[in-house]
């Protein structure tokens, strides 16, 4: 059966086979899970290789009907839900630790990783094929032209590491930039030193000015009447988390969410 890629859905479909093998080998098996989530599986290119993963039982969720028909048909047994990722609950998947892998459509790949963020105490790894400017950022490091909000975030959490470059004419169709093979993997933080939604509103606020000194950025922040000296004329990508829970542990409390 022939899919057509559907570009509403930012499907690029994975041509090269040593790709996809590399993406599957890339799962290390962090945090203990029995169960693997693919999102997006489109013709299956990566799902064959997972499938060799005796060990894990793998679910596939993808919104593409046609994609869907094609996985059923070529692979009866494969778990897979005509059902959008980003509105999955995991005990739909399994109790316990999951992964999450996929050649991740360009248009919601951030959101997939917000998705799993969410559920941190459940996701313990991600192996993903995202555009490279969305993978240089989630693994930039502080001081970076290219870190920001989703760097602090995710790197929270987990664990960031780039793993390779995959070229255009890798995908039918080939997409117009580089895309980025990364890993992310839970590290050992259970809950942060500061309130969690100071923290995360303080990232965004002071993002959101990324130009502007610390003290012009977050000028009005709720419990912040002014900013510890030490990061005064410091910019927003400057700061590493430690330093934004430490901001955040300035902030008087949170009003009522």
């Amino acid at each position: 059966m022939y899919v057509r890629a559907k570009k509403h859905l930012g499907q690029h479909f994975l041509k090269e086979d040593s790709i996809a093998e590399r993406i599957a080998h890339s799962l290390t098996g962090h945090g203990g899970y029995s169960h693997l989530v693919e999102v997006g599986p489109g013709t299956g290119a990566l799902t064959k290789h997972l499938m060799g993963h005796t060990h894990l039982q793998l679910t596939c969720y993808e919104v593409d009907r046609d994609s869907v028909a094609h996985l059923h048909a070529r692979y009866p047994d494969l778990r897979v839900f005509e059902s959008d990722f980003l509105r999955m609950s995991p005990d739909a998947v399994a109790p316990g630790a999951i992964a999450v892998i996929g050649n991740f459509p360009y248009n919601i790949s951030t959101q997939i990783v917000f998705k799993v963020l969410e559920h941190r105490d459940r996701f313990t790894e991600l192996v993903g094929m995202f555009q490279k400017e969305v993978a240089d950022r989630l693994c930039a490091p502080p001081g970076s032209r290219t870190y920001g909000i989703s760097s602090v975030l995710a790197q929270a959490w987990y664990t960031m590491e780039p793993l390779f470059i995959v070229e255009p004419t890798a995908f039918i169709p080939p997409p117009k930039v580089r895309s980025a093979v990364i890993r992310m993997r839970r590290n050992e933080v259970t809950s942060l030193a500061c309130d969690e939604r100071v923290f995360t509103a303080l990232v965004k606020a002071a993002f959101n000015h990324r130009r502007k000194t610390l003290t012009n950025a977050l000028r009005g922040f709720p419990g912040l009447p002014v900013v510890p000296p030490k990061f005064a004329a410091l910019r927003a990508e400057r700061l590493s988390v430690a330093d934004y829970v430490e901001l955040a542990q300035a902030c008087g409390p949170p009003g009522p969410s």
